[in-house]
């Protein structure tokens, strides 16, 4: 039997997921093509609240999270719901992305005939980073490093072989050398993930004490990998 085409796929997002997913079973490089707009499944499935959809797409096809369409805009600029726009964040989807009228998805909703709702929750969150936020961090920080060791004799890489890390905590800087796009990742240091654990248990953890020391638990982290990994592959700025 034929592979079905994208456009068939996008179609039957918004009424039969449950058939879009059987057909990737089949198809899984579908799983990540786009049709003539830069539209993909991951942006139908967040337009339609579609969750769980949205989660395997990532999660079990390994499609990007962060894929743009014609007007460079990622998923959340479609999140109709602060639960899916949640949901985007924890999958790995940037806060700091702009589309190309140079709007972060923030900017683009924060409108009465957007999602201000959305908006607003994303602003939050852009000021506020969560421990989940903070341990994607140390992850993407860790496969940077092991990239950057990889590639010596290369600084900064080329263009083509820049894989940006996630957005950091006020505060944070960095700057990655070449890395491959799939090897982006990594464990973060349990004891980290234990302090940052411990951390948001804290009552204050809101307040500006916890999260200054949220953003110095992140900075001590940053640190400790570019102690490990200084070379002439690699150069970071931190401030």
């Amino acid at each position: 039997m034929a592979a079905p085409s994208i456009d068939r796929l996008l179609n039957l997002v918004p009424d039969h997921p449950e058939q879009v997913l059987t057909q990737l079973h089949s198809h899984p490089t579908l799983a990540s093509q786009q049709d003539a707009h830069g539209y993909s499944l991951v942006h139908a499935a967040t337009s339609y609240n579609h969750a769980d959809l949205l989660r395997a797409l990532i999660k079990d096809f390994h499609v990007d999270p962060n894929i743009t369409d014609e007007d460079g805009e990622t998923a959340l600029f479609n999140a109709e719901t602060v639960d899916m726009a949640k949901q985007l964040l924890e999958l790995g989807v940037r806060l700091d992305l702009k589309n190309t009228d140079g709007q972060t998805a923030a900017e683009r909703l924060d409108d009465e005939d957007e999602q201000p709702l959305v908006a607003a929750y994303l602003r939050e969150a852009a000021s506020h980073p969560t421990p989940e936020a903070a341990a994607s961090v140390l992850s993407q920080t860790a496969g940077a490093e092991a990239s950057s060791a990889a590639q010596a004799g290369t600084v900064n890489g080329d263009a083509n072989g820049v894989h940006a890390p996630p957005p950091l905590p006020n505060g944070v800087k960095i700057e990655v050398g070449t890395m491959q796009q799939d090897e982006a990742g990594g464990e973060p240091d349990p004891e980290f993930r234990r302090r940052i654990e411990e951390l948001a248990a804290r009552e204050d953890f809101q307040t500006e004490e916890g999260q200054r020391e949220l953003r110095n638990l992140v900075e001590d982290a940053v640190s400790g990998l570019t102690q490990e990994g200084q070379g002439a592959a690699t150069r970071r700025r931190l401030g």
